[in-house]
């Protein structure tokens, strides 16, 4: 198990690039299943979730050329369907959440998949049913035994079908909208997520000969093909990284410019900061985050107490609510977080308040964040990353604090951060990894 030991309270400065995005990353690697052509992604970011899941594809026979650090090609030719079978198989994709979404593209191409209950953070509740329900509709067959947790899911032939989904999951979405593509006739998929990395999936499936129409709202229609070809393509920033940047520069006093954001595809994040108080300066494609030395929460027109909460896209995403928890505490104000979808994303919170953080938790949903104004910084201690949303928030706040903080269970960060100690450390940060 490896460590951080940071040293608190250093200023930052300069320019840092956020990788690319995970959760589009792990979506367009599965969708390299849907044709035997060339496919070329590039803006891969080298985190391990994202490793292991190009790991998983090449034990399925896929052939995997790295290019550069960010770029590889992947030629889906002769897939080992036995493969899927095996244990090796069973406890390699049971290591990432993500391995689920190869099953949309296996069931299209190849009539059958096999997956067993997926991995990933224990956040809460994260059910499948979605993405099993919208496979029945296209006329698969699943099967699945509560005795051993494994999926099986065949189909001689898929046909496109109305489908509603139950709620807009964005891994069951993609999951779905792979298995259309090549299904006969029409597929019209309503309550679709909509967020940006399904949008990218979507136009890169379109670049690779599929026909969807509605890219952007919760309506897709998809008229299946015969075939997909080989494209090229380029996943966007990742939001969730850029947000923590503009949390982690509010809470250590820095000036920042994070570059090449993408902006336009980041929906209402930069507002969301800014009703923390946070002033955000857009200049072309990048975002600069001026030295504060002090932020204060907005409150509603009523001065009531202000309110954050995730919803399904065009609102917050859930994975930067830590995010907002944690720069409120330095703020001037008071806000209520509101974490609807996972039921303990939350539970982090304990750590902080040993830090000096004032903090009520309400419930397994809502925390009352009293900003202490940075009159009364966080003290350093020693903790344990929960999951990956968490731990870079705990991340943010030792770098914050006064005096050394450990972070224990870091292998939970590098599942979605790149080499971030590194990269901070480059700008001004203190952070040892052991």
């Amino acid at each position: 198990m490896g460590s951080f030991i940071v040293q608190g309270g250093k200023t930052l400065s300069g320019d840092i690039h956020p990788q690319g995005a995970k959760n589009e990353a792990l979506q367009v690697i599965c969708a390299v299943l849907l044709t035997s052509e060339r496919i070329t992604i590039r803006n891969i970011p080298d985190i391990n979730d994202v490793n292991k899941l190009i790991e998983l594809l090449m034990a399925l026979g896929v052939r995997v050329t790295r290019k550069s650090r960010g770029t590889a090609s992947f030629e889906a030719v002769s897939i080992n369907l036995d493969y899927l079978q095996s244990q090796e198989f069973r406890n390699q994709s049971a290591s990432i959440r993500g391995s689920i979404m190869i099953v949309g593209p296996l069931l299209a191409r190849f009539g059958k998949a096999y997956i067993p209950k997926p991995g990933g953070d224990k956040i809460g509740r994260r059910r499948v049913d979605t993405h099993f329900t919208g496979f029945q509709k296209l006329g698969a067959k699943f099967e699945f035994d509560t005795a051993d947790p494994f999926f099986s899911v065949e189909a001689s032939g898929l046909k496109g079908s109305y489908i509603h989904l139950d709620e807009a999951s964005v891994t069951g979405t993609a999951n779905i909208i792979m298995a259309s593509v090549l299904a006969k006739g029409r597929t019209t998929l309503y309550n679709a997520a909509c967020e940006p990395y399904i949008q990218q999936l979507c136009r890169m499936l379109v670049s690779m000969g599929a026909r969807i129409s509605g890219i952007g709202s919760n309506l897709l229609y998809i008229d299946g093909v015969r075939q997909l070809g080989g494209c090229s393509h380029k996943i966007l920033p990742d939001m969730i990284e850029i947000g923590s940047f503009i949390g982690l520069a509010a809470m250590t006093g820095s000036e920042l410019t994070i570059k090449n954001v993408s902006y336009d595809n980041l929906g209402i994040i930069p507002d969301s900061f800014r009703r923390l108080g946070i002033r955000i300066e857009r200049i072309s494609d990048d975002i600069f985050i001026p030295y504060q030395e002090h932020y204060e929460i907005e409150t509603f027109i009523d001065g009531s107490i202000m309110t954050i909460a995730d919803a399904i896209w065009p609102g917050l995403t859930p994975d930067l609510l830590s995010i907002f928890l944690v720069t409120a505490t330095q703020a001037k104000g008071a806000v209520l977080i509101h974490q609807k979808m996972f039921e303990s994303r939350l539970f982090f919170v304990d750590k902080l308040i040993d830090m000096g953080a004032q903090i009520i938790l309400c419930d397994p949903h809502r925390a009352t964040v009293i900003g202490l104004d940075k009159m009364m910084k966080l003290r350093g201690t020693t903790m344990s990353s929960p999951d990956i949303r968490a731990g870079v928030a705990l991340l943010i706040a030792a770098m914050s604090a006064e005096g050394r903080s450990i972070i224990h269970n870091i292998e939970q960060i590098d599942r979605g951060y790149q080499n971030i100690d590194d990269r901070l450390n480059a700008i001004g940060a203190d952070i040892k990894r052991i």
